[in-house]
This record gives C-alpha cells, sequence and structure tokens, in this order.
C-alpha cells in the first residue's frame, strides 16, 4: 500500500477528479436537457449538421498548423491570418464578379475561380513567410521561430487592416449555394453546408493520399522523421518544407472562401478566432498527426454546436450557445488530461517506435 501511495502523482490525482468532475457535469446535464424534450429531432439536425460544417472548416485550417509542426516542429500562429488573407483578397474578385453579373451567368466558373485565386493569395504569402521569417530561424532555440510566427500573425493582420481598413465587409451571395435540398421526414441541408462538408472531405482524402502514396509524400513524411537524414538520402529539405507551406496555405485558402460563404461576413481580424480553434483541434486530434487534424476539427466543431446547448441548457443557462467556446477548450482539457497526446497522437507514437 505504501509502495502504490509513494507511486500515485497529487497533480495526477488532482487532475483526474477535475475531470471526472467535468464529465459527471455534463453527463446529468446532458439528461437534464433530453429529459425535458425542448428541441425537435429536426432542431438537433440542424445543430449537428452546423457543427459538422464548422468542424470542416477547422479541420481545413488544423492541416497547415499540423503539417508545419510534424515538419519543422514549430507553431506557425501566423496561419490563421494565411486563412483570413484568402478569404480577403478572394472578397474582391467575388463582388466584381457578382455586380458585372459574371457569376449569375457563369456561376460554376465563378466560384473555381474564386477559389483559386484565394488559394494562390494565401500561398504567397506563406511561401513569403517561410522564407524571409522562418527559414533563417530554423536552427534557432524553438521559442525564437514562435515568437516570430505571433509577431508574423500581428504584422498581417494590421497590414490587411491598414491596406483594406477596419470595416466588416458582406461577402456576395453564391447562387449556386441558395436554397436547400430536402431529406425525409422533414429534414433538410443547406446547399452551402453540404459543399462544406463534402468539398473538406474530399479535399482531406486527397492530402491523405497523397502523402501517402506518392513520393512526394514519402519525401514529407521522411524530413518529418529526421531532416539530416533525408538530406543525405538526397532529399532536398528545403524544396520539401516549402512544399508543406504551400499545401496548407491552399487549404487555407479555400477554407477561407467556404467560411465567407456559410458566415457572409469577413474582417481584418477573422483568422483570430478561427486559427485559435484551428489549432486547437491539431492539439486535438494530435498534433502533426493529419488524421488527427481532420478528426479534431470535426470532434470541435460538434462539440461546440450540440455540447454547449446539451450539456447547459438542461442546467436553466439563458444563452447556452454563448458559451460555445468555453466549452470547445473545456472538452480539450479534459480529453489532454485523459490522453495528453491527443485523440490519434499516442497511436502515430507507437507506429513510428
Amino acid at each position: 500500500m505504501r509502495r502504490f501511495l509513494a507511486r500515485v502523482d497529487p497533480v495526477d490525482v488532482i487532475m483526474w477528479t477535475i475531470a471526472a468532475v467535468i464529465l459527471a457535469a455534463a453527463i446529468y446535464g446532458s439528461f437534464l436537457t433530453i429529459r425535458a424534450d425542448k428541441y425537435s429531432p429536426e432542431q438537433w439536425f440542424d445543430i449537428a449538421l452546423s457543427g459538422i460544417t464548422q468542424g470542416s472548416v477547422y479541420a481545413l485550417i488544423a492541416l497547415g498548423y499540423t503539417m508545419v509542426y510534424g515538419i519543422l516542429r514549430m507553431i506557425n500562429f501566423a496561419h490563421g491570418e494565411v486563412f483570413m488573407a484568402g478569404a480577403y483578397i478572394g472578397f474582391f474578385p467575388a463582388t466584381w464578379m457578382a455586380a458585372s453579373g459574371f457569376m449569375a451567368a457563369y456561376p460554376l466558373l465563378a466560384f473555381i475561380l474564386i477559389f483559386l485565386i484565394a488559394a494562390l493569395s494565401s500561398v504567397i504569402i506563406a511561401v513569403l513567410l517561410e522564407r524571409i521569417a522562418y527559414r533563417p530561424l530554423r536552427r534557432a532555440p524553438r521559442l525564437v521561430p514562435l515568437i516570430t510566427a505571433v509577431g508574423a500573425s500581428l504584422f498581417l493582420q494590421y497590414m490587411f487592416r491598414g491596406l483594406f481598413g477596419s470595416q466588416v465587409r458582406s461577402y456576395p451571395q453564391f447562387p449556386l449555394l441558395q436554397g436547400s435540398w430536402a431529406l425525409p421526414n422533414g429534414f433538410a441541408v443547406d446547399k452551402v453546408d453540404a459543399l462544406v462538408i463534402v468539398g473538406a472531405g474530399m479535399m482531406m482524402l486527397v492530402l491523405w493520399l497523397y502523402v501517402q502514396r506518392t513520393k512526394a509524400g514519402r519525401a514529407i513524411r521522411s524530413v518529418a522523421e529526421d531532416k539530416d537524414v533525408s538530406a543525405l538520402m538526397g532529399i532536398d529539405v528545403d524544396a520539401t518544407v516549402v512544399q508543406t507551406f504551400v499545401i496548407g496555405a491552399a487549404f487555407a485558402g479555400v477554407a477561407g472562401v467556404l467560411y465567407a460563404a456559410v458566415f457572409r461576413q469577413i474582417t481584418w481580424f477573422m483568422g483570430f478566432v478561427p486559427g485559435i480553434k484551428a489549432f486547437t483541434a491539431a492539439v486535438l486530434g494530435g498534433i502533426g498527426n493529419i488524421p488527427g487534424a481532420m478528426l479534431g476539427g470535426l470532434v470541435l466543431g460538434v462539440t461546440e454546436s450540440v455540447g454547449a446547448i446539451l450539456f447547459l441548457d438542461g442546467y436553466g443557462v439563458p444563452a447556452p450557445y454563448q458559451l460555445k467556446d468555453a466549452i470547445a477548450f473545456t472538452v480539450l482539457v479534459l480529453i489532454l488530461i485523459l490522453r495528453p497526446s491527443g485523440i490519434l497522437g499516442e497511436r502515430l507514437a507507437r507506429a513510428k517506435a
């Protein structure tokens, strides 16, 4: 008994106790909410669908965080602004196309062009960041590139504010995404939600196949394992790192347009909160793990959409959805207490071993 007590860490006991209390409160709150029968099945479906849509956007952004961390072991906190840049720069051709009638005449072509312009803009900014801000610090202590990333984030925010103003801009309506599709039993899916979910899922599948099945993908995985050994084996480490930034930035640019299509508003500060949420999703799924980033984004989106109402409405909280951010980060803390490496992080570590 004394040996067992000697091995017990009081900090672990406290953390597990906190986790148990949070779980008990969430389960009891869910029971109260379900028993009250305040929401119809159609409403729960809409809430869950909204969470999956948000989670898909978080997952696309989180891929940039997790790929850069996996290959450089640094957190690129400017990635949220790369996401913002794609949405912001895509706004101008979208507005012109809507005003000129081009979008109404050629809706699919206009849609593709906006995505391409947004992705290209994000890629250019991310490559410049890597070349100017990060590459000279690659051998520096980890704290140095981290501080540089925070500085780059602030620089991009205030650069866009200075160039384009601080006002909130309204994204034009996409003709292809207006309306919804009816499902049996009174359910319905908005076209914009379907596009975000299906598009994000296809992009993530293509990325996973690219990383797992192609020569360039094997180079990315090799550099993530050991940059020096990869260089000795003939892999161009710099080109591989740039390729990682390009992929992550392109996904972030597309996510920016999808985010704008859902919420219809953009500002110079719009990258901060989704960027933090996406970083949270990457940590939640297992930082450095691509499937983990996808799963973490979906878990986070559904948790903040469904969990806020499910856990808190039964306690009589007047506006539970206003606490969705608190619920999302509480779930992150809870999972990291129970599984510090993230949902899929430990499995990845064992596979490498």
